[in-house]
């Protein structure tokens, strides 16, 4: 099979990252680079043996030869960019979230149906052994039915530029569209999604904050008016509820790893219960009126698994896949659609916030303003 030539669009600290990935991914050529720092586009392609080079992407998306394209760009860029690359018949992997906000997100999801092309969206806690773990105990029945999940996420202290990481880009509003719910929480909230099904959510309450002292110059040089923390709760379709906390800044010794608990059984994925001592990935269930807390050799399974399946690392990572559902030999799963849902979760608790009461899914919908920057 000839190699899938795509092209990388924003040669920063992420697409390095995603360039570091595709040297291990067969069947892949990143034919075309593009960044609008155009001395930075030209020194990426080189060390990485990049064909063709732009400083416009729209040129590289008149490249002919590129199947698809990867974004690689601050959030509230991903729609606009994703949007002229779909309608360029090109296939889009994004980086996460799906965008600066629900409505941005919902007019690609869209455009990606309009012009019957693929949108993947990066979510990487879905390819986690736990996360395959967790899918085959509840596909085989060991939950029951399924109707609470808890999503956490923690951090200590380290958010972006103001603790030493990143960029200050991660900090506003105008190129990031929200602090730790969309650069951390997304993962964590779309893994319970999926797991879950991905319900119709139907209403959403929450708070954020931002109150934790920080360096006063990097305060001010950040511009920093995002969350550095957000907690919530969300009722969805069929009873099934969700809380959730998220945090790039706190003073805990750590937070329990996210929970999925359904009649018959529950299971506990690993994080921090303290800054020693993770919790591993648990399995519980009650048999023969007694209760089980079962750990799970995880290694062992996900390699015997990986031996027998066709297409052993169509799900090792989100690139991966992408690559496999490129060449035909996955389905792409629906990660623009658990995007989509996770968006309107993080929006509505936003709203909720600012509004001081609960929220509908509708009123969220409704009052989405895009985030998008012309261009």
């Amino acid at each position: 099979m000839q190699n899938v030539k795509i092209g990388l669009i924003g040669a920063g600290q992420i697409g390095k990252m995603h360039l570091d990935q595709y040297k291990n991914i067969p069947g892949v050529e990143v034919a075309a680079v593009c960044d609008v720092n155009a001395e930075e586009a030209r020194q990426v392609a080189e060390k990485y043996g990049i064909r063709n080079v732009y400083s416009d992407f729209r040129e590289l998306l008149a490249q002919e030869d590129l199947v698809a394209v990867d974004v690689c760009l601050h959030n509230n860029l991903h729609q606009p960019v994703t949007s002229a690359a779909l309608e360029a018949g090109k296939h889009v992997y994004c980086e996460k979230p799906i965008a600066g906000s629900y409505t941005d997100g919902l007019r690609m999801v869209e455009d990606a149906e309009r012009y019957g092309r693929m949108l993947h969206i990066q979510l990487g806690k879905l390819y986690d052994t736990e996360t395959w773990a967790a899918k085959r105990l509840i596909d085989e029945g060991k939950l029951g039915k399924l109707y609470h999940a808890r999503s956490t996420g923690f951090r200590r202290r380290n958010r972006p530029f103001v603790d030493g990481y990143g960029t200050a880009s991660f900090t506003r509003k105008e190129t990031a569209g929200g602090g730790a719910m969309y650069d951390m929480g997304v993962y964590h909230i779309s893994r319970m999604l999926y797991l879950l099904g991905n319900p119709q959510v139907q209403r959403i309450s929450g708070q954020v904050y931002q109150e934790m002292a920080m360096n006063e110059e990097r305060r001010a040089a950040s511009g920093f008016n995002v969350e550095e923390m957000g907690a919530g709760f969300v009722k969805m379709d069929g009873g099934i509820t969700l809380d959730i906390i998220e945090s790039w800044s706190l003073h805990l010794g750590g937070l329990e790893g996210s929970s999925l608990v359904g009649s018959e059984g529950g299971i506990r994925f690993s994080g921090a219960v303290s800054e020693k001592e993770p919790n591993r990935f648990s399995y519980h269930t009650t048999i023969a009126d007694l209760d089980m807390d079962c750990t799970v050799n995880l290694e062992l399974a996900a390699l015997r698994h990986q031996r027998l399946s066709p297409y052993p690392d169509a799900y090792a990572s989100s690139q991966h896949h992408w690559i496999a559902a490129l060449s035909g030999q996955v389905p792409l799963l629906p990660t623009a659609q658990i995007a989509l849902n996770t968006m309107l979760i993080s929006e509505g608790l936003f709203l909720s916030h600012e509004m001081g009461r609960e929220v509908s899914a509708d009123e969220v919908k409704q009052r989405s303003v895009s985030c998008s920057i012309s261009l």
